[in-house]
Parts: C-alpha cells; sequence; structure tokens
C-alpha cells in the first residue's frame, strides 16, 4: 500500500472473504491520489460504495454470470459504468456458459453481456466504457 502511495500508481486490491478487515486498513491508509482497483469484486452494493468513496474502480469477474451472484448483480446494477473493470481472473471464475472450464480473456465477452444486461446498456456501450475505464486507471494508450 505505501509503495502504491509512493510511486503514485493505482493499488490492485483483491479482497476474499475479508470486506470489513480490508476497508478498515485502506480508509486508514487513503487518500490513494492515483486511485486503486477493487479485482475481483465479490461485495454487495454497500461495500461498493466504500470501495468508491476511495476512489478505486471496481473489476467484475465473470462470477457475475452466475445464477447465485444476485448480491454482485444488484451491486453491478448500482455502480456507475465510469466506475466499472472487466476482468477474466484466469484461469478461474470463467463465466456462464464456461463456468468450471479455464478461464481465458476470449471468455471476458460474456461477462460484458451480463454487464450490459444488467445495466441496460448496449454490449458496446459497455465495452467502450470499460476499456476507457482500464486505460485511464492504468495510465495506457488508448488505440
Amino acid at each position: 500500500v505505501a509503495l502504491a502511495k509512493e510511486l503514485q500508481l493505482p493499488l490492485v486490491v483483491h479482497d476474499r472473504e475479508a470486506h470489513d478487515d480490508i476497508m478498515e486498513m485502506l480508509e486508514a491508509a487513503g487518500p490513494f491520489p492515483a486511485g486503486g482497483v477493487m479485482h475481483c469484486f465479490s461485495g454487495d452494493a454497500t461495500f461498493a460504495k466504500r470501495v468508491l468513496a476511495l476512489g478505486f474502480h471496481i473489476s467484475i469477474p465473470g462470477v457475475v454470470t452466475f445464477a447465485k451472484a444476485g448480491m454482485l448483480q444488484e451491486a453491478v446494477r448500482e455502480i456507475p459504468l465510469d466506475s466499472l473493470v472487466l476482468e477474466t481472473d484466469g484461469p478461474f471464475l470463467a463465466p456462464v456458459p464456461q463456468r468450471g472450464k479455464r478461464n481465458e480473456p476470449r471468455l471476458l465477452l460474456f461477462t460484458a453481456h451480463k454487464v450490459a444486461e444488467l445495466k441496460g446498456l448496449s454490449l458496446e456501450e459497455v465495452a467502450r466504457q470499460t476499456t476507457r475505464n482500464a486505460v485511464r486507471l492504468f495510465g495506457l494508450e488508448e488505440r
């Protein structure tokens, strides 16, 4: 955390079943001038609001396509599109209809489709904006 702040780089955080602990640490360590991303987001809408308050982006994995992912799906509906990025979390957590198989970049389309459906947007709009978000977050050049 200190190194990301010192080098003014975005902080990538993977929180697994430790929402309150990770938020206590991040809220105490903030602010984060270069922002960050909550990788493989698995929280609810309330947790998402806390993450967004830090200036972080929220990365949505293929889990969002799972039938029992209602809490995550509701969070996605509420998270502003300009705060979302998409991820594979490969080789794990392949989206439906490839669930249980090796996850890889080509399967990201299924995750993007689900996010578009949940937000009532076109696939193109979700793809365009989440790409812009990643470019901005990581200081990349858009092609």
